[in-house]
């Protein structure tokens, strides 16, 4: 245990693993804390954003509330909000936006957006302590919404049951949207993303905006590769929410997610340095620990990278630890390795040089390939 947590230290949490970034905003913040642990990243923005001052609909939408003052205005992101603001300055609209909003009952959700609320000049009314919107509507039914006008900020996630139980409680719902998400202008990043979740060349996908999510399943059903992207994140590829309302159109396609408990960059990553590693693969092998992860191996704490075909190997030999796997299951094992079973001699040999330790692997003649589990643990996986 005490090796395992100096490899942790030496290598950080997250060496060997690769993780996919969905991220439009804010992605570079993301990717750092991941390569700060030890990851390698994969970004691919499965969205943009356009630009509030350049948003008709949202120029619309303030012009609406200025003319026709809500009752209520329910303010959800920090930057949404701060954006709106900014954009209607550029409009010249800014001081009239302030104005209006002076007059109404502002609900701030959450801390972040109360701070914004404040450094423009306002006060909120009302903040939850929760940062959740279910709280927000709960207040909201409590005081009646009956003919009110309300207003709410919108900020490109979908709020399931939000809108339709304030306008079943007999109000006017009426969205403000703070900034639109467009697919992105080049699609091969985020193809790529999608190849390499499909082959498992990820061992996690990060996704922080339900839209990213909606994007990324799109993307793959025009491609045709739905299926092969549902089974890998049901299997083999994490798939790490921000939160429980970025999940909901993975978790919609029938896919479990992960997410922390406070909804922020820091603990999705945190979450990731207790997931992946929990899931690598820990075998002791001639003598040695070794920890199969994503594309290295630790051995004995020190951290091994390993070539793709190399990795295809290895865990096709992990899948049955100690057995004698042939030949020509390990060439179907490899990519693109077509019929040569020289294929396998020559994957094997870089894959025991990469290694470090030749004897960890066996070769048993005219029959293949298998890894030296110490005797204890090879009685131990007899059975299997």
């Amino acid at each position: 245990m005490y090796e395992e947590q100096q490899a942790a230290e030496q290598h950080g949490p997250l060496a060997g693993f690769t993780v996919g970034v969905t991220a439009a905003r804010r992605a570079d913040e993301l990717g750092a804390l991941l390569q700060r642990r030890g990851a390698a990243v994969l970004h691919a923005p499965a969205l943009r954003i356009v630009p509030l001052s350049d948003d008709s609909e949202l120029l619309a939408a303030t012009k609406d509330l200025i003319d026709q003052a809500p009752d209520v205005v329910v303010a959800t992101t920090a930057i949404g909000f701060r954006g709106w603001v900014e954009a209607a300055e550029g409009w010249g609209l800014g001081e009239t936006l302030l104005d209006r909003l002076r007059e109404v009952e502002l609900l701030a959700r959450g801390p972040k957006v109360k701070g914004s609320i404040r450094a423009a000049g306002l006060t909120e009314d009302w903040s939850p302590s929760s940062e959740s919107m279910a709280e927000v509507l709960d207040r909201l039914l409590e005081e009646g919404v009956e003919g009110r006008r309300i207003a709410i900020q919108l900020h490109g996630e979908p709020l399931p049951g939000f809108v339709e139980a304030l306008r079943a409680g007999g109000a006017e719902v009426v969205g403000v949207p703070v900034y639109r998400w467009m697919p992105p202008e080049d699609i091969g990043p985020v193809d790529r993303l999608l190849d390499a979740a499909v082959s498992r060349g990820l061992d996690a996908l990060t996704f922080t905006s339900a839209p990213a999510a909606a994007s990324l399943l799109s993307r793959a059903e025009d491609r045709s590769l739905l299926p092969e992207l549902l089974a890998a994140l049901n299997h083999d590829v994490l798939p790490a929410c921000v939160g429980p309302v970025t999940a909901v159109p993975l978790q919609a396609r029938g896919v479990e997610t992960v997410a922390p408990e406070r909804f922020r960059l820091g603990p999705l990553v945190q979450l990731l340095c207790q997931e992946l590693p929990g899931r690598a693969r820990a075998l002791p092998i001639a003598g040695h620990r070794v920890e199969i992860r994503g594309h290295a191996v630790l051995v004995d704490g020190v951290l091994r990278p390993v070539p793709p075909a190399g990795m295809s190997l290895l865990r096709a030999l992990s899948r049955r630890p100690g057995w004698v796997v042939s030949r020509a299951e390990l060439l179907r094992a490899l990519p693109g390795a077509g019929r040569d079973e020289h294929a396998v001699e020559t994957a094997m040999a870089r894959l025991r040089t990469a290694l470090g330790a030749p004897k960890l692997i066996q070769t048993v003649v005219k029959r293949g390939y298998r890894l030296a589990l110490d005797p204890a643990a090879d009685a131990k996986y007899s059975d299997v």
